[in-house]
C-alpha cells in the first residue's frame, strides 16, 4: 500500500475527545494490550498529530503520528499498527517468518507467498482468513511488515504450502516507514525452544487434525492387568507377544516413514526450495505424503526423532542436513540422481518386485488366488482419489498393468561398438508419411531416423543416388533437434528396402511402409 510515495491532503494535532476515542478503538482492536501498554500508546500529554493522505492507488489512509513516527493507520474504518508499534511489542499480532531475500519484494509491493513462508520448531501460529499478522525474518522476532492472511492456518497446511499467503499492507523501508525517524528493527531473540526437544514433535502437535494423514485414531491402551489365578509363565508370554507386536508396529511405521520422505523428495521438493528446514519437510510435505487411513507418527519408529532418521539419510547420501542457524536444522541438498530415483527397471522386474511385495505382506487373497488385495501403499501407487474407499481387490494382470502404467516409460538403443543409450520416454518408430507439394507433385518424407543411430543427412545422399530423385533435410517440425527428409515421389519402396534389408531395422519400428506404390502403379 505505501510502496510509492503518497499524497498528504492534512497534518493536524488530535483532539482531546478525539484521543479518548482513540484509546477505546485500540483496546478494541487489541485486547492483548494492557492498559499501560495502551496508555503508553496513545499518551494522555504527548503530542499526537493525525495525518490524512492518499496512497499512491487512491485509497483515503487516516494515519496517527506520536513522537514523529507513524505509530497507527486506519483504513475502511480498521485500525494497523506499524512497524515501529510492533517494534515495542513484538507479540501484539501473530507473526510468520519468512526468509531475509524476501523482504526486498515485500517492499516493492509485493504479497507474501506460502512458499516464502519458513515453518519453525513450534509450528505455525493458528490464524483465520482475514486475521491481521506480522512478518518476521528468521533469526529476528522484530517484524518488518503486516498484512492479512489469505487463508487460515489449517489451509495453509492443506495445500501445501502453496498460494498466496498474505496481503501485504506495510513494511518496513516503505514510504510509510521513510515517514517517521527511518529507524531499524532491533534485535528481538526468537522464543527460547527446549533443545532436548525435536523439531518433529513439535511440528505435530501443531498439525494433528489439520491434515487427512493425521487424523487421530482410537487406540486401545495396553495394560497388564493381575489376575491372582494367573501364573508367571502366563504373564511371561503375554510380554513377549506385546514385544513382538511392537516391534513388528515399529517395522511398518520404518517403511511408512521412509516411503513419505521419498515420495516428498520426488514430487514436492524442489531445487529452489532449498535450504529448506527439516520440520517444513515434515510438516508441510512428508505429512501431506502419507497415505489416507495410515498415520504418520515419528515416535512410533524406530528413530524416534525426525533428526535421528535424517542422519541416516544423510549416511546413505540422500541428502545433507546443516543446522544453518542455532538448534535448526535444515536440507540444504538432495542427491536427485541417487539410485532411488531414476533408476530402470525393465517390465520383468516390475512384475517380480510387485508379485514378491503381495506374497510377502499376504496380500494374496486366500479365496481366489488370481486376485490381490490393495494396502494403503498400494493404493496410494495404483488407485485413483476417487477409488481409495472403493476398489479393495485387483487381479493380477490389472495390478501389473496399472503398476506399468503408472511408470515414466524409458528405453535404451544399443549400437554395435557402443555404450547403451538409455533416454526416457517413449520410443518412436521411423515415420515415412507422403504429402503433396505444389502442381500435385507427390513427396516421401521421412523423420525419426536419429532415434535408430541414422544420420539423416547419409539417409538422403544414398536415397538421392537409388532412385535417382532429388533430396532435401531440414528441421522436423515440432521436434527439438531433430531433421526430417524430403524425397521427391512416392519413394516408400526404395526406403522401405534400405531400412529392412541394409540397416537391418525391425519392421515394427518403421510406420508407413504400407503406403508404397503398389506393382505396376508409380
Amino acid at each position: 500500500m505505501f510502496a510509492k510515495a503518497f499524497r498528504v491532503k492534512s497534518n493536524t494535532a488530535i483532539k482531546g475527545s478525539d484521543r479518548r476515542k482513540l484509546r477505546a478503538d485500540v483496546t478494541a482492536a487489541f485486547p492483548t494490550l494492557g492498559t499501560d501498554q495502551t496508555s503508553e500508546l496513545i499518551p494522555g500529554k504527548e503530542e499526537l498529530n493525525v495525518m490524512k493522505l492518499y496512497a499512491h492507488k487512491g485509497d483515503t489512509v487516516t494515519v496517527y503520528m506520536s513522537g514523529g513516527n507513524p505509530i497507527l493507520f486506519e483504513l475502511e474504518k480498521n485500525l494497523y499498527p506499524t512497524v515501529y508499534t510492533l517494534w515495542s511489542h513484538p507479540d501484539l499480532l501473530p507473526a510468520f517468518t519468512t526468509w531475509p531475500l524476501v523482504l526486498d519484494k515485500l517492499v516493492r509491493g509485493a504479497d507474501l507467498m506460502l512458499p516464502g513462508v519458513v515453518v519453525p520448531p513450534t509450528g505455525l501460529p493458528q490464524v483465520q482468513q482475514g486475521d491481521l499478522c506480522a512478518i518476521t525474518l528468521v533469526g529476528n522476532r522484530a517484524p518488518v511488515a503486516i498484512g492479512v492472511a489469505a487463508m487460515s492456518t489449517a489451509q495453509m497446511l492443506s495445500s501445501g504450502l502453496k498460494g498466496k499467503g498474505f496481503s501485504v499492507l506495510h513494511t518496513y523501508q516503505d514510504h510509510l516507514w521513510k515517514s517517521g525517524d527511518k529507524s531499524s528493527p532491533p534485535a528481538i531473540a526468537p522464543l527460547a525452544v527446549n533443545p532436548t526437544d525435536s523439531n518433529e514433535e513439535k511440528v505435530d502437535l501443531g498439525l494433528q487434525g489439520n491434515l487427512s494423514c493425521l487424523t487421530l485414531e482410537g487406540e486401545e491402551e495396553n495394560r497388564k492387568v493381575h489376575h491372582p489365578e494367573a501364573s508367571e509363565d502366563t504373564s511371561s508370554g503375554a510380554q513377549s507377544q506385546d514385544s513382538l507386536d511392537g516391534k513388528l508396529l515399529q517395522e511398518q511405521m520404518d517403511e511408512l516413514l521412509h516411503q513419505c520422505f521419498l515420495h516428498a523428495l520426488k514430487s514436492r521438493v524442489k531445487r529452489a526450495d532449498l535450504p529448506l528446514l527439516t520440520s517444513t519437510l515434515l510438516g508441510s510435505h512428508m505429512f501431506s505424503c502419507c497415505p489416507e487411513g495410515q498415520q504418520l507418527d515419528i515416535k512410533k519408529s524406530s528413530y524416534k526423532k525426525l533428526s535421528k532418521f535424517l542422519q541416516q539419510m544423510q549416511q546413505e547420501q540422500i541428502v545433507q542436513v546443516r543446522e544453518l542457524s542455532k538448534g535448526v536444522e535444515s536440507i540444504v541438498a538432495v542427491d536427485w540422481r541417487h539410485p532411488r530415483r531414476g533408476s530402470t527397471l525393465e517390465g520383468s522386474e516390475v512384475r517380480r518386485i510387485i508379485i514378491d511385495y503381495a506374497k510377502k505382506n499376504n496380500l494374496v487373497d486366500a479365496d481366489n488366488r488370481n486376485v490381490v488385495k490393495l494396502d494403503p501403499i498400494l493404493c496410494d501407487c495404483i488407485l485413483e482419489k476417487n477409488e481409495q474407499h472403493v476398489v479393495m481387490k485387483l487381479p493380477w494382470d490389472c495390478l501389473l498393468t496399472r503398476c506399468l502404467q503408472n511408470m515414466q516409460p524409458a528405453y535404451q538403443v544399443t549400437f554395435p561398438g557402443q555404450e547403451p543409450i538409455l533416454k526416457k520416454g517413449k520410443l518412436c518408430p521411423i515415420d515415412i508419411t507422403l504429402a503433396k507439394k505444389a502442381h500435385n507433385k507427390k513427396v516421401t518424407l521421412v523423420r525419426n531416423l536419429e532415434t535408430y543411430g541414422l544420420d539423416p543427412c547419409s539417409v538422403a545422399a544414398t536415397l538421392q543416388l537409388r532412385c535417382q530423385a532429388s533430396t532435401i533435410v531440414f528441421p522436423a517440425p515440432g521436434a527439438k533437434d531433430s531433421l526430417q527428409v524430403q524425397i521427391q515421389g512416392n519413394q516408400i519402396h526404395h526406403l522401405g528396402q534400405l531400412l529392412l534389408e541394409e540397416y537391418r531395422l525391425p519392421g515394427k519400428y518403421i510406420q508407413g511402409l504400407e503406403k508404397a506404390p503398389k506393382p505396376g502403379k508409380k
